[in-house]
């Protein structure tokens, strides 16, 4: 008898925890159905959401339509523009490059663009510096002037105004700014190392290793059939706004992925189990990057293309991130190492969507 109740008093606290657990995970659920009902309309632009603590799914689901024309409904397997979250991947092809002693990140550019018109700048700029917006090369594309030329440029049109660069706006590795052609370069320095077409390179390299196998990169062309289509509203009424009317959208270096929340979160494993890179330099790729000649005000946010937000106190917590914004295409795949937290969102509708997840996660306590 003594046993039985001895059992039992130790089993009885996991049952209370257990169900203030489940409790709080179906609380969770319903404010963020409550929000994302104020949020989508079923026959408008939409989205996909996924959120996962460990390997506990915590929300999954989907809202809205893919294309307005067809009244394809968005989907976890829908394949829409990830926007910038596609340096990460160029990122990790340079990375994966140096891992098979192909280019080192110390390498000066000058190395793979020998046609640089000040050859002594493109020597002091190398390609971490790319890799971590702290190049310095100022974005001298003027895209706004040339909106048309822009709407078909691809890589190479896109990084060539850089390599008229006269002056730096500040020393290479001192300071940040972003730079979406210095991922345009990062695109044609893989290809000339590799031998094959970055998006080939992608391919075969992270997305098969993934088992991301409905991905796509653009390279050139805008992929029609069975993806997303991107729009915002005007005068009340949502336009097609994605290939064709948004400049350097088949600039693809900078924001040329594809993909669904279904491989996004194959990508968020196949980064934990190091199934592309070895971990020390997946770990290294998700810290910020610290140069010996940094003189910004702020500590430097950067990793090797991720955005890492380290905790000032006890009541914060570190963040691992990228955004997207392409078009009518938004995107966010976010990461809380502690207490293991995974946020992925793909939306077509012109809107970003994180703010209202994170306020019901900090508030039920999940992110703490």
């Amino acid at each position: 008898m003594r046993k039985c109740i001895i059992i039992t008093f130790l089993i009885f606290p996991c049952i209370i925890c257990f169900t203030q657990q489940s409790s709080n995970d179906k609380l969770f659920a319903a404010k963020l159905d409550l929000i994302f009902s104020q949020h989508f309309k079923e026959n408008e632009p939409g989205g996909s959401v996924f959120i996962q603590q460990a390997n506990k799914v915590l929300y999954s689901k989907s809202f809205g339509l893919a294309d307005l024309k067809t009244m394809q409904k968005f989907t976890n397997r829908t394949i829409s523009n990830t926007g910038s979250i596609s340096k990460t991947f160029v990122a990790y092809s340079i990375l994966i490059l140096q891992s098979q002693g192909k280019l080192s990140i110390e390498d000066s550019i000058i190395k793979y663009f020998p046609d640089f018109k000040n050859k002594e700048i493109a020597a002091k700029v190398k390609i971490k510096h790319l890799i971590t917006h702290t190049s310095g090369l100022p974005d001298s594309r003027n895209v706004d002037k040339d909106s048309i030329f822009y709407l078909t440029a691809k890589d190479k049109e896109n990084f060539a105004p850089l390599k008229l660069t006269d002056t730096l706006e500040f020393e290479s590795g001192s300071q940040w700014k972003y730079s979406n052609p210095s991922y345009n370069g990062l695109a044609l320095i893989i290809e000339k190392v590799s031998g094959m077409k970055w998006q080939s390179f992608i391919e075969n390299y992270i997305f098969k290793l993934a088992g991301m196998l409905d991905s796509k990169i653009t390279d050139g062309s805008f992929p029609e059939k069975d993806v997303a289509h991107g729009y915002r509203k005007v005068n009340n009424r949502f336009e097609e706004y994605d290939y064709g009317e948004y400049p350097t959208f088949t600039a693809s270096g900078n924001g040329g992925v594809w993909s669904s929340v279904d491989d996004l979160k194959k990508y968020v494993d196949a980064m934990k189990k190091c199934l592309f890179l070895d971990c020390n330099t997946i770990a290294l790729s998700q810290k910020a990057w610290h140069s010996k000649n940094w003189n910004a005000k702020d500590p430097p946010s950067q990793g090797f293309s991720w955005f890492v937000s380290e905790p000032k106190n006890k009541d914060e917590y570190k963040v691992i991130n990228h955004s997207g914004s392409q078009a009518g295409f938004r995107a966010h795949l976010f990461i809380i190492p502690k207490p293991d937290i995974t946020i992925i969102w793909l939306t077509n509708n012109d809107k970003s969507i994180t703010h209202l997840i994170m306020k019901p996660l900090v508030e039920l306590g999940y992110a703490k």
